[in-house]
């Protein structure tokens, strides 16, 4: 457990939200939950992607998302990176409740270096990622060599079967 602790891996992590917060835009807590990231002991902010609007997925009649991705290594073990985002996710004023609900933040591990793995409350890399847009495209700004680990496709294949979705660059 020791030797996990002190490895350290290429984290990409993606971060959204479609509901403002007290007065703040979806954009803004998107901005303060990559300096939020930057507060986590053992984790190193190394890149943040553009920011992106897309609508839900699945289509819900649902404001759009703002979108980005953040690369970063950790040394932390994959559930406790886990833990605390979900920590960064509840002081922000997010409340689970449906799947797909409109909500003030998402924060999700897309991949740990490569780590496969699937437990009850975290299955790496990401189940969809490779399925949405709105994860492609600004992991795309922060690392375009990706591969995901379980598929072995690249970016530019990923994105060709996601054309179609609706999104836009916002900044």
């Amino acid at each position: 457990m020791a030797e996990e602790q002190n490895h350290t891996r290429t984290v990409l992590i993606a971060i959204g939200a479609n509901l403002p917060r007290g007065g703040q835009s979806a954009q803004a807590s998107c901005e303060q939950a990559v300096e939020a990231l930057r507060r986590i002991p053992g984790l190193t902010v190394e890149a943040v992607s553009r920011w992106y609007e897309s609508a839900p997925v699945p289509p819900s009649g649902q404001p759009p998302y703002v979108n980005g991705v953040v690369r970063g290594v950790a040394s932390l073990p994959p559930l406790a990176l886990l833990d605390a985002l979900q920590g960064i996710e509840t002081h922000q004023g997010r409340v689970r409740s449906v799947p797909n609900a409109a909500r003030t933040l998402d924060l999700d591990i897309i991949d740990m270096d490569g780590v496969v793995q699937d437990t009850q409350r975290l299955t790496l890399p990401h189940p969809r990622a490779h399925e949405r847009a709105f994860v492609l495209l600004p992991l795309r700004d922060v690392l375009p060599d990706w591969v995901h680990p379980r598929t072995r496709q690249g970016l530019e294949q990923m994105l060709q079967a996601v054309q179609g979705q609706e999104i836009r660059v916002i900044r």
